[in-house]
């Protein structure tokens, strides 16, 4: 079963990191920003923690604005020399990227549905074309002209009512996920004057074409919590609220299912699912549960016909089973097995068709997808040819087709979009990215998978990708990115901004440590909870296997993550500082105790089943002997750069702001530590792909300043 994402792509491709380097001349008279001291006790269970830097997370308190710009100022100061670098870096991965691109069309429901980008422009137009691709285009969303005013700006859940008629949409101009929903007139371009304030973006048609349902959050914790019926033309203000989650530690959400036939109503913790249901076309009836919450059962549901396909963890099934269900008959009692639970592969996902049932199973960590024909006539899985690539059903909105369409790609390869014909086993690619620029050749570039052995003899996996000629005599400079939380798999992927580190000498790897799925769910199951450390033991010990095999040295190895990957970067910096010239943690998770005992900040309830709930003194103890502000200490550090932004609705702005002031008070060492906070942003950072690219091209340069690359 599938994990949501927490960590967004942004994270990833900026999760890079630093190195060792003696503060040089030029930044020898500049001071480092000094926050102050204020002492707060903070008690739990009888312990006493004193939170000098507690004041930070006044984000209204004109002094806390003014410590993130000194330090915003001083990371200026110290990264001046690499101005001009950073632009030659930007220009260059700009220009790998082709400006004036467009996405594959998909069909769906009368239209072909197509995303492009023009030269010059940040934004995506959202266009479509009626029944065939010679079509006029209807342009749907220009948000390149509904950005211009704004210096952040997200829309996201374009939604087309069932005549075709309507399209629903949330936009954000803050960074903090909270979206105004808007409808707009597809007829007459008219966007409606009802708005709907702090939705989750997403919102669901009815069959009727005017009933919309959407969620809204909790104001204070941002929790989805609440599910509503709106009236098309109506105010929100006279919107029906049909469901409520009581639970703190379960978030809602509502969909319809692929055959269009039911509105589902989702609610979910870490741990437990549960859903309710409603047929489309009776959008003012009353939603039914489908079977009631226990905890620990998951299940996520499909419908096809007159049965429901029940992915589970029923019966113990650790790895996940695909099981079937009457749509009259919903309870667990009446489910019956369709593929078995397996103890060495993960299943992901199923894609329903007419005659087919496609499944994306994971086994040994590699992605697969199964094709299996209802009528039993054919049973097969599509071939892929090495150990770094990602493999993912994308875009099958349609019943009554042979065509599956899944992406691919893998460290070497760029994404490509592929219609594969389930009848006849013939493929066409309809889209790879292009690499622009003349200087990309696959065959430069190699990629394996390695085996790194843990403290505890757990062989950990780890994807990695160099160009050719690499020898493994230590001296090359090595990046090493990990995530490991959730149950999220990062798998192998390629990344154009990449190549800038690549072709400068640099080795890629992925360390996929426990707390992922990446191999099956008990690795996610051993790197949560009471099991936590296993995360950040796994990236110490690849680490010092990449360093023992000679891929790299101390001298030249950097680490990096983001977000709960940045809870592992804190992590490892105090544990095994010794091991990494440098570090970036991106809007890093690091003050995890205090995080945990406040339930009124974004998403902390609902994070108990991950990390364990404090207000327990055994996991108040065992988070506390791991959280990275509370175990930092008077020894050396590596260099580090810490990025956050000021709207974080993820991970606050005030965690890697008192991270770094703890840090410069107690650690030993002139190696750099730096601070940037992006004043206008969140979690993602920068929206615009040009705008986000800035900001890989600043953890570019600093770590290639740092390895003493120049250009």
């Amino acid at each position: 079963m599938k994990k949501p994402i927490v960590v967004s792509m942004v994270c990833l491709i900026f999760a890079v990191s630093c190195k060792t380097d003696k503060t040089s001349e030029e930044n020898m008279e500049i001071t480092p920003p000094k926050a102050a001291k204020i002492a707060k006790n903070l008690e739990m269970h009888g312990d006493t923690r004193v939170d000098n830097y507690y004041w930070l997370n006044d984000r209204e308190n004109e002094e806390v604005i003014d410590y993130l710009e000194r330090e915003n100022d001083f990371y200026e100061k110290m990264t001046e020399h690499t101005k001009a670098f950073q632009k030659d870096l930007f220009e260059e991965m700009k220009s790998r990227i082709k400006e004036d691109d467009e996405s594959v069309p998909y069909f769906y429901n009368g239209y072909y549905y197509i995303t492009r980008f023009e030269t010059g422009n940040d934004y995506p137009i959202y266009a479509r074309k009626k029944g065939s691709l010679q079509a006029e285009e209807e342009i749907l969303f220009n948000v390149n002209n509904m950005a211009k005013d704004h210096s952040y700006y997200n829309l996201r859940g374009i939604n087309v009512s069932p005549d075709n008629k309507w399209v629903a949409f949330g936009v954000d101009t803050v960074s903090r996920r909270q979206y105004k929903l808007h409808v707009k007139n597809l007829e007459t371009g008219e966007i409606l004057s009802e708005t709907i304030a702090n939705t989750t973006g997403g919102s669901t048609w009815a069959n009727d074409s005017e009933t919309l349902f959407y969620t809204r959050k909790d104001p204070q914790t941002l929790r989805s919590n609440e599910i509503f019926r709106h009236k098309r033309g109506t105010e929100a203000s006279s919107d029906e609220l049909i469901y409520t989650e009581e639970d703190e530690t379960y978030i809602t959400y509502i969909y319809k299912t692929k055959s269009d036939k039911y509105l589902v109503i989702g609610s979910n913790s870490t741990l437990t699912s549960e859903y309710q249901i409603l047929e489309a076309d009776n959008p003012d009836g009353t939603f039914k549960v489908f079977q009631p919450r226990e905890r620990g059962l998951e299940y996520n549901i499909s419908h096809f016909g007159a049965d429901f396909y029940v992915l589970t963890n029923k019966d113990g099934a650790t790895n996940f089973k695909l099981m079937k269900t009457p749509e009259n008959k919903t309870l667990k009692e009446n489910w019956k097995d369709v593929i078995e639970h397996r103890e060495t592969v993960l299943l992901e996902d199923i894609d329903i068709f007419k005659d087919y049932l496609v499944v994306s199973e994971r086994n040994n960590g590699l992605n697969k997808i199964r094709i299996m024909r209802w009528d039993e006539t054919d049973d097969y899985y599509l071939p892929f040819d090495n150990e770094t690539y990602t493999a993912y059903t994308i875009q099958n909105r349609e019943f009554e087709t042979d065509t599956l369409r899944y992406g691919y790609n893998s460290l070497i390869t760029p994404a490509s979009v592929v219609d594969f014909n389930m009848k006849t086993r013939q493929k066409t690619v309809k889209k790879e990215v292009e690499v622009l620029g003349g200087k990309f050749e696959k065959d430069n570039y190699e990629s394996k998978r390695i085996w790194a052995t843990a403290e505890d003899g757990t062989k950990i996996p780890i994807s990695l990708v160099s160009r050719k000629g690499i020898k493994k005599d230590g001296s090359n400079p090595f990046l090493l990115y990990a995530y490991g939380s959730y149950g999220s798999t990062i798998d192998p992927y390629f990344s154009t901004v990449r190549l800038s580190l690549m072709d400068r000498g640099f080795i890629f790897a992925i360390a996929h440590v426990r707390g992922g799925e990446y191999l099956g769910r008990q690795w996610y199951e051993d790197g949560k909870l009471l099991k936590k450390k296993n995360t950040f033991t796994d990236f110490v010990d690849a680490s010092k296997y990449v360093i023992e095999e000679g891929y790299t040295s101390a001298d030249h190895l950097y680490a990096s993550g983001g977000s709960a990957g940045g809870l592992l970067m804190g992590a490892i910096v105090n544990m095994n500082p010794e091991l990494y010239n440098g570090v970036i943690a991106s809007v890093p998770f690091v003050d995890v105790v205090t995080t945990m005992l406040d339930d009124t900040i974004p998403l902390t309830t609902g994070e108990y089943d991950e990390w364990g709930n404090p207000n327990e003194k055994d996991y108040y103890e065992y988070i506390k002997s791991y959280s990275p502000y509370d175990n930092v200490k008077k020894q050396e550090y590596p260099n580090l750069l810490v990025t956050t932004g000021l709207h974080d609705s993820q991970v606050q702005y005030w965690e890697p702001a008192k991270w770094v002031a703890k840090l410069r008070e107690m650690k030993t060492d002139k190696n750099k530590l730096l601070l940037q906070t992006n004043m206008d942003a969140g979690h993602g950072g920068a929206s615009g792909r040009f705008e986000a690219l800035k900001e890989v091209a600043m953890d570019y340069a600093f770590i290639l300043d740092l390895e003493n690359i120049k250009e």
